[in-house]
């Protein structure tokens, strides 16, 4: 069973206990009227249901990684369950466009979603996970192929189980015992190292003869598939004129419209907030109230970005320094501002003037990225596209603060450029509502 299929299995079912729930409110509490009243509570219901669903994806309740049957999981589900009965009663009661305002039916529909959609998610992992396991045998050694054998033996719920490895010092000796292999532990998917592709003429020859329905992957795209970042230390040259080159115009030039639109929209739209926000920095601190900073942009052309100050003016008399998310620099409404970037909003003009975009690399500053030019191979890949006011890895990792996560945040980066698309940033600018109250780990 395929990740995606997992996840349209994990819809649907999620579809189907909202709608169960609301006709056995209604059968319950209407035995005698039972269509009529479903079909007057119908149309309201499915109006709040999208809601229900975003919030579900926003709480990374449809990413295998989390789905496990443990206190961490049942505690996101709960909290993702409470926000949405949150929306759904703030729909309720304060818009005017509904004719029903339910009370002990809307309390009895919450109680039921709650406790179908716990069983179901519990249930889900067991079936999906236990019944449907992928097997996996992993062929050749690398750092992306160490990091795939860990980390899927600490979380089975993704569904691949690891029969065998051959590494690259029992590679050779063993390579007619693969068929054995394959065959006695009914192999599905084999995962190649990239630096064991030499043998892979003599593997091919056994695939053809098996005449099994294998899926043979190499460890670079299979490291992507499960992180959901490119392998930094695997890459080479080669992998950008595959998977980079190359400009994407119908992309650019719709994204390039729609950001426009939003951004002046946005403007219009939150301008009593800058208002707001203008007052309470004036007031609280002393100093400019809009902070400016080149940045490096597309190409690596320098621009100017802004932000509403959150630092002490005096920060950066000691010259450029990393800033952390409780950096002590932060003046009061500074780390208010920071922790729900609300000091970010100003950025919306940098969008407008078509300097970065919604989505895109954290742009850095000159001073930066000279040094991790230097250390960090293909650093500067990253510029070939905008930076964006969030990100794939501002939603995937947490606050950078060092060139190690420099490098870690540049694997989420590159996946990004490689994936990037229209739908693909809407998913980010959706999931970037949930950094604003959690940071990413």
């Amino acid at each position: 069973m395929s990740i995606r299929f997992k996840k349209i299995i994990l819809l649907i079912g999620d579809l189907a206990i909202f709608f169960i729930s609301l006709a056995f409110v209604i059968y319950l509490r209407y035995p005698e009227s039972f269509s009529e009243k479903f079909s007057l509570h119908f149309f309201p219901f499915s109006v709040i249901l999208p809601f229900w669903l975003i919030t579900l994806y926003i709480f990374n309740l449809y990413e295998q990684k989390i789905l496990k049957n443990n206190a961490d999981f049942f505690k996101t589900l709960f909290l993702s369950l409470l926000t949405s009965a949150f929306i759904s009663i703030s729909l309720f009661y304060l818009s005017p466009f509904f004719s029903i305002a339910p009370k002990t039916n809307l309390f009895l529909f919450l109680l039921s979603i709650f406790i179908l959609e716990t069983f179901w998610r519990q249930l889900f992992n067991l079936i999906a996970y236990h019944q449907y396991s992928n097997n996996l045998f992993l062929i050749g050694s690398s750092e992306a192929s160490e990091k795939i054998f860990n980390f899927l033996e600490k979380n089975r719920q993704l569904g691949f189980s690891i029969k065998d490895w051959l590494k690259e010092t029992q590679l050779k000796p063993h390579l007619k015992k693969i068929e054995e292999i394959i065959l006695s532990k009914r192999i599905h998917t084999i995962v190649i190292a990239e630096n064991s592709k030499k043998y892979l003429s003599e593997i091919s020859s056994l695939y053809k003869r098996l005449n099994l329905n294998l899926d043979v992957i190499n460890t670079n795209d299979f490291f992507e598939k499960i992180f959901q970042k490119v392998p930094l230390s695997e890459i080479k040259e080669t992998w950008f004129l595959e998977n980079i080159a190359g400009r994407r115009k119908t992309y650019d030039s719709s994204k390039k419209i729609l950001e426009t639109l939003f951004s002046l929209f946005l403007i219009i739209f939150l301008s009593p907030l800058f208002l707001i926000i203008y007052l309470l920095i004036k007031m609280l601190s002393s100093g400019p109230v809009i902070y400016s900073q080149t940045r490096i942009g597309r190409n690596e052309k320098e621009f100017t970005l802004y932000k509403f100050r959150t630092m002490k003016t005096d920060a950066e008399k000691n010259g450029a320094q990393w800033s952390s998310l409780n950096d002590p620099r932060l003046t009061k409404i500074g780390s208010l501002l920071r922790k729900t970037h609300l000091d970010e909003l100003p950025q919306l003009f940098n969008v407008l003037k078509g300097e970065i975009s919604f989505v895109g690399p954290r742009p850095e500053r000159p001073e930066f990225v000279k040094s991790l030019k230097e250390i960090i191979p293909f650093y500067e890949i990253r510029h070939l596209v905008k930076p964006g006011v969030t990100g794939w890895a501002q939603i995937n990792f947490r606050y950078g603060s060092s060139v190690e996560d420099a490098y870690e945040k540049l694997q989420y980066e590159l996946y990004y450029i490689k994936h990037r698309s229209l739908i693909k940033d809407l998913g980010i600018i959706i999931k970037t509502i949930k950094t604003i109250f959690t940071s990413p780990k």
